[in-house]
């Protein structure tokens, strides 16, 4: 997401655009050899911090960025190394570069090329490796009974593992979601309606030829480039000078959503860290507070909501903006679309700070086991569901009565259990519940994700 990724992708879309003009059949461009192809198509996939100096020195004179990236490109027309061939070849094509385009069908293609990049390659993996680690952490836990906390008050147990795998779901739809967005781009020229390709050869089909450059796969070494050599996107039919970026609003909506469930993560274990049902493992050398030498402070989870918060600032903002264009072009969507990679830093610096948190997690069960004997108040629930099974009159008010706001014992329980007119059988079988016993389904919903 760099300025020399940004260079990168550009050359490498005038590259494919160069190549497919080639192949056209063009009297005036005839089909490029396959050594001069492999040589052009070099050029962007052995593209070096060297070469992207190169292009900043020729923008020093142009003050047009892809204008210097045209220039940079012919200047390897007469590379010194080049053969005889090659070179002959190239001579007399400098101008079919960049030929028909306006910046922005070079930009726009370039920005999707970016974003496929840091979604398949880094953001995808990432989250895959978060969810992973949660899914782990679902199945080790399934069983071991927690208390649920509805409104901050004791609520009916579940299990560890199932509240993780609650998340786990949530963020396998949101990443499912995020990787099936198509990314858009188009090269229809000045305003999208293929002005001055029509105007040099009116008889060619150019939006046919825009839709192969766009949707064919990325050439790899040893593929046909009949059929392998484009640019890997979705095509976009219908444009002004820009391409309208709601494929890009959706994307970043879709990897703030990731982002909010992670938020949520992040608040939830913190609080669990607090409450003690998590202890943290220790590092040597490690200070938790600069005066309190006890503390082990929940530092990576705080510092992924805090990077989380930051890139969800500028995702909304840039999911808001970029759609927004005056007519047919204006400038305020250059600046920020600069700041995709800085959105995209803060988030993978909060799931790498997520994984980080994740591995230091160890259950504290004796504390589990102390909250959940000390709330016996959570089996009003079933008694007064099993009482209303059989028809006892007023099963949830003789509850409510007795629990709320109170604390209970069990022994409390035992006395109304015993006075109960329900059958024998059921009356043995609440006698025999217990607070950490009444988990439902929990863990067999959680041990579900392993399957």
């Amino acid at each position: 997401m760099s300025e020399m990724g940004y260079m990168h992708r550009r050359i490498q879309v005038e590259i494919t655009w160069l190549i497919a003009l080639s192949r056209l059949g063009l009297k005036e461009f005839p089909s490029l050899s396959s050594e001069c192809s492999a040589y052009l198509i070099g050029l962007f996939q052995n593209f070096s911090h060297e070469n992207a100096l190169e292009v900043k020195e020729i923008e020093k004179t142009t003050n047009h960025d892809v204008k210097a990236v045209e220039y940079w490109i012919k200047t390897q027309f007469k590379a010194k190394h080049l053969t005889v061939a090659v070179k002959h070849e190239l001579k007399n094509i400098g101008e079919m570069v960049h030929f028909s385009m306006t910046s922005e069908d070079i930009n726009n293609t370039s920005h999707a090329l970016q974003i496929q990049a840091a979604r398949d390659e880094v953001l995808l993996p990432l989250m895959d490796k978060v969810i992973e680690t949660m899914r782990v952490l679902s199945q080790a836990y399934a069983d071991v009974a927690m208390l649920s906390r509805t409104h901050g008050q004791t609520a009916t147990p579940t299990t560890v593992g199932k509240e993780i795998a609650n998340f786990v779901v949530r963020l396998k739809n949101a990443r499912a979601r995020l990787a099936s967005i198509p990314l858009m781009a188009k090269m229809n020229g000045a305003v999208g309606n293929y002005n001055a390709q029509l105007a040099a050869y009116p008889d060619i089909d150019w939006e046919k030829v825009a839709k192969d450059v766009i949707e064919r796969p990325v050439y790899r070494e040893g593929s046909s480039l009949d059929n392998h050599f484009g640019l890997g996107l979705c095509f976009q039919a219908y444009s002004t000078q820009i391409e309208s970026h709601d494929y890009m609003a959706e994307f970043f909506d879709a990897v703030s959503r990731l982002n909010v469930i992670l938020i949520d993560w992040c608040r939830d274990i913190w609080g669990y860290i607090s409450l003690g049902y998590f202890k943290q493992r220790l590092k040597e050398g490690e200070i938790g507070s600069s005066t309190m030498p006890h503390k082990v402070n929940p530092i990576d989870f705080e510092n992924a909501e805090g990077n989380l918060g930051m890139a969800n600032a500028m995702l909304r903002h840039m999911s808001e903006k970029l759609p927004i264009s005056r007519f047919q072009r204006d400038l305020t969507d250059s600046t920020v679309i600069r700041n995709v990679g800085v959105a995209f830093g803060y988030s993978i610096m909060a799931y790498q700070a997520l994984t980080a948190g994740l591995s230091k997690l160890e259950i504290n069960q004796a504390k589990l086991s102390e909250d959940l004997d000390a709330a016996w108040e959570v089996l009003a629930e079933p008694i007064q569901t099993v009482m209303r099974r059989y028809g006892v009159s007023g099963a949830y008010e003789r509850l409510k009565e007795l629990t709320r706001g109170r604390s209970v014992t069990q022994d409390d329980l035992k006395s109304l259990i015993e006075t109960l007119d329900i059958p024998s059988h059921e009356k043995t079988r609440l006698l025999a519940l217990r607070p950490e016993t009444y988990i439902g389904l929990a863990g067999t919903l959680a041990k579900r994700l392993g399957q």
